[in-house]
C-alpha cells in the first residue's frame, strides 16, 4: 500500500471508470453490437481497473478506493453482490452468460423492459434502479470484488473496498412488480434485517483477506428523511459495527450535509466518517457538538468531487486546521466520487489560459487532496502562491445592465386561455396531437462530418449541405409516420447542452472532458466560467429549413437556463440565479429570432428543473421560485400565438407540481413512462390546468411498445384531462435509438393517438 509523508491522511472516495480515452465505452459498444469478444471486454475491464490502483498509489495518496470499477452502473452492481435479482429477470438468470444477464437488466430487451433509470441524487449520473420485492432472499455474491482485492495485494497496494451502504442500497431500490400486486404497504426498507448478515459475510471475508478498511456509501442521509427510516439506519450500524470479524468502518455521506444521521451514528462501534464540507459544511464548533466525535477518523471532504474549479487552497487549509483542534484523526479528502468530472485537464489544448490555470479534474483533484494533507502537517509550500484559486473574469457590462433592467412584467405572457385560442386558430391541431420531443438517431455519418469539420478536414458548405440532407430524410420519415407536430431531428447538435455553449461567450470546452452519464452514455459539460451573450442566432437556420419543406409546424427547439446551468460545470463567483437569468435572456432572444421567422411551437427544455432541486426541504422553495422565474423571463416575451412547450422529468413532489404549473407552458411534456400515476392525479386534482404530454412510451429503451398499451395510457390520461390539452409523445429524444426500434414505436403511438381521436369523434356524433 502506497503511504503518505504527512502525518495527516489523504484519500478519494472514488474515481472515473470510462477510461481516459472512453476505453470503456468503445470496448462496451463493441460487444454489444457483436464486433468483440466476452474475453476483448473483460481485458479493458482489467487494464482500466489495474491502472486505476496503481496511479492513485503512486500519487501519495495514503487510501486507495477499490470496487469502483463497474461495466455499467455500481448500483446495480451492489445490488447483484447481495444476490437481489428482480423477480420479472430470473427467468433469464440460468439462460444467459452472467455478463449478458447483466446487461440485459441494465439495457433491456424487447420482452424485458430495463430497470428504470433514475437520477443519482443531483449529480449527471443516472443509475438503474434496483427492484425489490417482499420475496427478494439476499445472497453474497462477492468473487469478483475479492478478486480485484488480491489482485491489488499482489502489486503490493491495499484497496479500501467501496460498498453501498445497506440503508441507502434498499432506499434507492423501488418496489418490484411482483409486490405491487400483492403488498401495497411492502417497502425495500422492510428488508433490512434480513440483508445485514450478507454485509457481516463480506466484512469477514474482506478481513480475513487481508482488508484493514472498507467504505460503506451511504449518500440517502444526504436527503430529509424520515424518523423511522434514520431508526433503520441507526440499527442497522449498531448491528454490523458490532459484527466479530470485520474491517475498520468508513460510513459516508456525499452529495449533501450528513445531518442528524451524524448524531445517531457516531455513538456507535463506527470507526470513521465521510463528510461532504463543500455541500454540507459544517463548522468545527457544530462538529465537535456531535456525541462521541473526538474518537473517530473525519475524511474531511474538502475538494469538490463535482465540479471543476481549483480548490481555494488557503481558506480550505484554515478550515482543515480549524477541525482537526476538534477531531485529531483527520483524513483530507474529497467530497464525492470523482466519477463526476473529467480525469486530467493537462490533456486539454484548447481552453483558455485564464480559466485553465483555475481549473482541476480529477487527476488535479487528487494532486489537491494530497497537497492540501501534507500542508496541514508542514504548512503550505511557496508553489501553493504561484497559481490563482479565486474565479474572477472580465464582466461583460451590457449584460449586467440588462439583468439588472428586468421588469416583473418581462417574466408575464397573456392568460394561457386566450393564448390557447390564439394558437388553436393558428396551428388547426387535432385532438391529441402525436408528437416527438426533439432528437431522432444520429448516423455515423453525421457524426463524422461533424468530426472532420471541427478538425478542419471538411469545408462548412460540404457540412451544411450534408446536414440539410439529414434534416430533408427526417421531415420526410415524419410525413411517412403520420406524426402531427414535427421536429427538425437535431442532426447538427452533439449534444442539448454543448451544442448552445459552443455558440455563447461566456463558456470554454473541452476535447477529452469525457463524464459517464450512465452505462456506455458519456457527456462533455461545458464550462460556465463568464458572463453570457448571444454573438447570433443559433438554430433559426436550421428550423426554418425544415419548416420551408413541410406545412406541418415543425418545433423550434432550445434548452432552458436551468438545464444549461445543470448539464454544465458552473461558475462559482456568482449565485446561480444570475447566471440563469443571463442565459434566460438570450434564449428569450432566440426566441424573438424564431417567431420572426414563422416558428410557430417553440419547446424550452428544461429536464433539470427537478434534478437540481436540494435534496433537503430547506432551500427548494428559494430554488424553485429563482429556477420558475429564469423559465418565465425566457418565455416571457413569446406572443399569445407562439405555443411554448417543454420537458421535464417526472416528479411526485406537490412543490414541483406546482412549479410546473407555475412555468406557464402552453404544453408540458412529462417523463412518466414507469410512474404515470401522480400525472393522473396531478390531473385530476386540477394541479396542471395546461396541455400535457405524458410519455407514454421509455425513449432510451430498445423495446418497441404495441398499439394496445399506447392506447391503454392514452386513455387512461383522457379519462383525468380533456382530449384537447392531451398529447402524445415518447418520454423523451430518440438519439439513441436505432431505426429499426424508432420507427414501429411512433408508428404504434400515432395509431394509439388516432384510435382514441377516433373514439371521441364518434362519441360526439352519437351523442349528436
Amino acid at each position: 500500500m502506497s503511504s503518505s509523508t504527512a502525518a495527516f491522511g489523504s484519500s478519494v472516495l472514488g474515481y472515473p471508470r470510462i477510461g481516459p480515452r472512453r476505453e470503456l465505452k468503445r470496448a462496451l459498444e463493441s460487444y454489444w453490437h457483436g464486433t468483440s469478444d466476452k474475453d476483448a471486454l473483460l481485458a479493458v475491464a482489467k487494464e482500466l481497473q489495474e491502472s486505476t490502483w496503481s496511479e492513485l498509489a503512486a500519487t501519495g495518496l495514503s487510501q486507495v478506493p477499490g470496487n469502483t470499477f463497474s461495466f455499467y452502473d455500481h448500483v446495480l452492481d451492489n445490488a447483484l453482490l447481495f444476490g437481489a435479482v428482480p423477480e420479472r429477470f430470473k427467468p433469464l438468470e440460468g439462460a444467459l452468460e452472467p455478463l449478458d444477464f447483466y446487461f440485459t437488466m441494465a439495457r433491456g430487451r424487447p420482452d424485458f423492459p430495463p430497470l428504470e433509470l433514475v437520477r443519482f441524487f443531483g449529480t449527471n449520473y443516472y443509475y438503474r434502479q434496483p427492484e425489490i420485492d417482499a420475496n427478494t432472499v439476499f445472497s453474497l455474491n462477492s468473487d469478483a470484488l475479492l478478486d480485484e482485492f488480491e489482485r491489488a495485494k499482489a502489486r503490493g497496494i491495499e484497496l479500501r473496498p467501496v460498498i453501498m451502504g445497506p440503508v441507502s442500497l434498499l432506499l434507492l431500490s423501488k418496489v418490484g412488480p411482483a409486490t405491487e400486486k400483492s403488498d401495497p404497504n411492502f417497502t425495500p426498507l422492510d428488508l433490512l434485517d434480513a440483508l445485514l448478515p450478507e454485509y457481516e459475510k463480506l466484512f469477514e471475508q474482506l478481513a480475513k483477506a487481508g482488508a484493514t478498511c472498507v467504505q460503506l456509501d451511504e449518500p440517502s442521509v444526504t436527503e430529509d428523511r424520515t424518523p423511522e427510516e434514520l431508526a433503520a439506519l441507526g440499527r442497522a450500524y449498531e448491528k454490523l459495527s458490532t459484527a466479530p470479524l470485520r474491517p475498520r468502518l468508513l460510513v459516508t455521506g456525499p452529495y449533501g450535509k450528513f445531518g442528524e444521521a451524524l448524531n445517531i451514528l457516531a455513538p456507535t462501534k463506527i470507526e470513521a466518517f465521510g463528510l461532504d464540507l463543500v455541500h454540507g459544511k459544517i463548522t468545527a464548533e457544530e462538529l465537535a457538538a456531535v456525541p462521541n466525535i473526538k474518537r473517530k477518523r473525519i475524511y474531511a471532504g474538502v475538494v469538490d468531487g463535482r465540479n471543476v474549479w481549483r480548490v481555494d487552497r488557503f481558506n480550505t487549509l484554515t478550515y482543515l486546521n480549524e477541525l482537526k483542534d476538534v477531531v485529531p484523526d483527520l483524513v483530507v479528502s474529497t467530497s464525492s466520487s470523482l466519477l463526476h468530472v473529467p480525469y486530467d485537464v493537462l490533456s486539454e489544448y484548447d481552453i483558455p489560459g485564464d480559466v485553465a490555470d483555475r481549473l482541476a479534474f480529477a487527476k488535479q483533484k487528487v494532486g489537491e487532496v494530497v497537497s492540501l494533507a501534507k500542508a496541514l502537517t508542514e504548512g503550505p509550500s511557496d508553489k501553493w502562491r504561484k497559481r490563482p484559486t479565486k474565479v474572477h473574469f472580465k464582466l461583460k457590462h451590457a449584460v449586467r445592465a440588462r439583468v439588472n433592467a428586468i421588469k416583473p412584467e418581462d417574466r408575464v405572457r397573456a392568460p394561457y386561455e386566450e393564448r390557447r385560442k390564439a394558437q388553436q386558430e393558428r396551428l388547426n391541431l387535432p385532438l391529441v396531437p402525436a408528437q416527438t420531443l426533439g432528437s431522432f438517431p444520429q448516423t455515423d455519418a453525421i457524426r463524422q462530418a461533424r468530426y472532420e469539420l471541427g478538425q478542419g478536414r471538411l469545408e462548412w458548405d460540404d457540412y451544411y449541405k450534408r446536414i440539410q440532407e439529414e434534416i430533408e430524410r427526417t421531415i420526410r420519415l415524419q410525413e411517412d409516420i403520420g406524426l402531427d407536430v414535427f421536429v427538425h431531428g437535431e442532426h447538427e447538435r452533439n449534444d442539448m447542452v454543448q451544442y448552445f455553449a459552443e455558440l455563447l461567450e461566456g463558456y470554454a470546452f473541452t476535447h477529452n472532458g469525457w463524464v459517464q452519464a450512465y452505462g456506455s452514455r458519456c457527456t462533455r459539460p461545458p464550462i460556465l466560467y463568464g458572463d453570457i451573450a448571444r454573438p447570433k442566432p443559433m438554430t433559426v437556420e436550421w428550423i426554418a429549413y425544415a419548416q420551408s419543406l413541410t406545412d406541418k409546424p415543425v418545433k423550434g427547439m432550445l434548452t432552458g437556463p436551468v438545464t444549461m446551468i445543470a448539464r454544465s460545470f458552473v461558475r462559482q463567483d456568482q449565485p446561480l440565479y444570475e447566471t440563469a437569468e443571463q442565459l434566460a435572456l438570450v434564449i428569450r432572444d432566440e426566441i424573438a429570432d424564431l417567431e420572426a421567422a414563422g416558428i410557430a411551437i417553440i419547446q424550452v427544455d428544461e429536464p433539470a428543473i427537478r434534478e437540481l432541486l436540494p435534496l433537503r426541504e430547506d432551500g427548494r422553495e428559494a430554488y424553485l421560485e429563482w429556477a420558475v422565474d429564469a423559465f418565465r423571463l425566457a418565455t416571457g416575451g413569446a406572443k399569445p400565438e407562439t405555443q411554448i412547450h417543454t420537458h421535464l422529468t417526472y416528479s411526485a413532489r406537490s412543490s414541483v407540481v406546482d412549479a410546473i404549473e407555475r412555468l406557464d407552458a402552453d404544453v408540458t411534456a412529462i417523463v412518466a413512462t414507469r410512474s404515470i400515476t401522480w400525472v393522473l392525479e396531478a390531473l385530476k386534482e386540477g394541479a396542471l390546468t395546461h396541455g400535457v404530454g405524458p410519455g407514454v412510451y421509455e425513449s432510451r429503451s430498445a423495446r418497441i411498445p404495441d398499439i394496445d398499451e399506447l392506447d391503454e395510457l392514452l386513455t387512461e390520461a383522457s379519462e383525468s384531462i380533456s382530449l384537447d390539452r392531451l398529447w402524445a409523445n415518447p418520454d423523451g429524444g430518440l438519439k439513441t435509438r436505432h431505426p429499426w426500434q424508432l420507427e414501429p414505436s411512433l408508428r404504434n403511438m400515432v395509431a394509439a393517438a388516432r384510435r382514441l381521436r377516433r373514439r371521441a369523434e364518434q362519441a360526439e356524433r352519437d351523442a349528436g
